[in-house]
């Protein structure tokens, strides 16, 4: 299957440009990747020519590496089990020193490190068990301080360390007020940590530990080369602190600033605070397209705290902009034709507005009514993430089809199952409830749900996103469930992506024969279910087109974003604009997904309902565009347009 990223549009002209320059911000030296799936790669072949050299000068010796758990690494040891298989790579001659561990924790528990470490990399490739240094966490109470001293002195001096950091930049369960002199120890876990665990163990709080044993950061610093990793949205402020700003036990990762042979691998969007990205043109020489023009112009407005045709020579000049004024023909030039560039983003006609002058709107007049997909990864993200839009699709006449590419059944709590089945033995349809309480009663944190459990938590989904879809006017037979097969585990872990739920995707949208597409741009999601849902909708269109598919050509893709970030203007092609009345619309059709309200399994740092997420982010779009000196309006929905 084919790995998609978001084209780049203008920049920074890296080629040609001493390191020194690229990186003169950086306090750790920081590559920034297009994704988790190409810095991987490289990271991967850093790992192959580290053991290629240290095999050249060291004939016979072990190669000691350190290693980390979780899903930030997971990416790495896809590379690393392929490059095994290729033959590229051999562990025969190499020790691994996991950094962490839950206490008290069982190797055979199914969110044990030591287990997952084991199945993601370990168990694919040939290492000696014997070699195998994980985190013990069956050692009783009483003998826990005298094996942290001993794996502490063993784990002293690794050749090379690779670790990702946390949101708050954590390390290990190194957590915020860590010292720089903490060794291998158990360490309590603060309820954030625990909250954030949980979503290993089926989201219960509860039953995720409250210890666990982690390598102290004295203990990583010792390591004569460290790597640090970080990909996606959640990492974005904690990369910009590790790598420009103050060291501070606050966020443990930034005392690798003190270390001499440190080096951090970061996406763009976890990198997407970082000076080289926010404002490159004080790097170096860029290349100026309207779009990147666009992004500096927006940046200068936020610097200067003014709308776009108030901003002056000097304004440019004093914030290092004059390549721009030099390239686009003075101040005022580059005002009016950033100003009406954004402005033509603005419609509020997503499908095209019928016999309309389209030569400055994002979407065309003709056809209409057009077919519009809209691809949702779980069954709420369509009215969260682009309700408004698709309101005003359904309202405007056009041809709309929902299709739900998962069935969000992990995402259900057992108390909301109990409380449909008790409506239904109310109601007299039947009484089930020792059955289904029989059901709950079985499972095993971190092992799979029973599968008829799974079946009737994906019926209370498929009910409520029926009724966000009614709510607003669509028909049974315009709303789709493919149940893709990669996500019915059973728990967090997903299965892999394949032909299969690529083949899904393709039979609808070749029966669809859309116009517009509209779909999840969470790309920078490494391992979550919106990027894998996506990639396998754009695999299908690129089959289809291959196979020579009729509509392809006329056929364009939208992507959205989710609940919690939203596109930066700079990217934006359509922006749609809703009212009061159209915010509330989409606020009931948010309603209607019950099981997502209040008690969510998994709802991250942010306590806010998913309807507040959704108002908040574009409202303050809104807001963005109103202090750029466009109209104002209540809120707006943003889109990107792949090309």
């Amino acid at each position: 299957m084919r790995h998609f990223t978001l084209p780049e549009d203008g920049g920074l002209i890296t080629k040609n440009l001493p390191k020194d320059i690229l990186h003169g911000y950086d306090k750790i030296f920081t590559e920034v990747y297009a994704d988790s799936t190409e810095g991987s790669r490289k990271l991967a072949d850093i790992v192959v020519e580290s053991l290629n050299k240290f095999e050249k000068e060291n004939p016979g010796g072990t190669f000691r590496l350190g290693l980390t758990t979780g899903a930030t690494p997971a990416s790495l040891y896809k590379v690393l089990s392929r490059y095994y298989r290729e033959g590229r790579i051999s562990f025969k001659n190499v020790e691994v020193y996991s950094i962490d561990e839950y206490y008290p924790s069982s190797p055979t528990d199914m969110q044990s490190r030591n287990r997952n470490l084991h199945l993601e990399l370990l168990n694919n490739v040939d290492i000696k068990p014997e070699n195998i240094h994980i985190p013990n966490g069956t050692v009783p109470h009483e003998d826990v301080a005298a094996y942290c001293e001993r794996f502490d002195k063993a784990a002293r001096g690794l050749d090379l360390l690779i670790i990702g950091i946390g949101e708050q930049g954590q390390v290990g369960f190194n957590e915020a007020g860590s010292s720089d002199r903490t060794r291998t120890r158990t360490v309590l876990l603060s309820y954030p940590s625990r909250k954030r665990q949980a979503r290993y163990f089926n989201g219960d709080v509860s039953v995720t530990p409250k210890e666990a044993i982690t390598m102290g950061i004295s203990t990583m610093m010792s390591a004569k080369r460290v790597i640090l990793m970080a990909w996606g949205e959640t990492k974005t402020a904690a990369v910009a602190r590790i790598v420009e700003g103050e060291i501070g036990s606050d966020c443990p990762a930034t005392y690798f600033q003190h270390h001499d042979n440190v080096m951090m691998f970061v996406d763009e969007v976890s990198g997407s605070e970082l000076t080289r990205v926010i404002a490159p043109w004080r790097i170096g020489p860029c290349e100026w397209t309207p779009k990147f023009r666009r992004k500096a112009v927006i940046w200068l407005c936020q610097q200067v705290h003014k709308p776009i045709l108030k901003l002056t020579q000097a304004d440019y000049l004093q914030h290092s902009l004059e390549e721009l004024l030099d390239t686009a023909g003075g101040f005022n030039q580059v005002n009016i034709q950033v100003f009406n560039d954004l402005q033509h983003t603005i419609t509020g006609w997503p499908g095209g507005k019928p016999n309309a002058d389209d030569s400055t709107r994002p979407v065309a007049s003709k056809p209409f009514p057009k077919k519009v997909l809209v691809l949702s990864p779980h069954p709420d993200d369509d009215v969260i993430s682009m309700g408004g839009t698709l309101i005003r699709l359904v309202h405007q006449g056009h041809d709309v089809h929902v299709a739900y590419q998962t069935s969000g059944n992990v995402a259900v709590h057992d108390s909301v199952v109990m409380q449909h089945i008790d409506a239904a033995r109310q109601l007299g349809y039947g009484d089930r409830t020792a059955e289904v309480q029989a059901l709950i009663d079985s499972k095993v944190p971190g092992e799979p749900e029973p599968r008829p459990l799974l079946d009737i938590k994906a019926a209370i989904r498929r009910s409520e996103a029926r009724a966000a879809d009614y709510s607003f006017g669509m028909s049974e037979d315009h709303i789709h469930f493919l149940n893709l097969p990669f996500y019915e585990s059973g728990g967090i872990r997903k299965l892999p992506c394949s032909q299969a739920d690529v083949d899904i995707i393709k039979a609808l949208m070749d029966s669809i024969k859309p116009d517009q597409i509209y779909m999840a741009g969470d790309l920078a999601d490494p391992h979550g279910t919106h990027r894998v849902c996506t990639e396998a909708a754009l695999e299908a269109f690129e089959e289809l087109k291959e196979e020579g598919a009729s509509w392809i050509p006329n056929c364009h893709i939208w992507l959205y974003r989710g609940a919690w970030m939203e596109w930066e203007l700079a990217r934006v092609d359509m922006a749609v604009p809703l009212s009061p009345d159209e915010m509330i619309e989409k606020r009931h059709a948010i309603y209607r997904h019950l099981s997502q309200k209040d008690i969510v399994p998994f709802p991250g740092e942010d306590p806010r309902e998913f309807w507040q997420r959704a108002e908040d982010r574009t409202q303050a779009t809104a807001q963005h565009y109103d202090e750029l000196g466009m109209a104002e309006y209540q809120a707006i929905e943003v889109f990107l347009r792949l090309r």
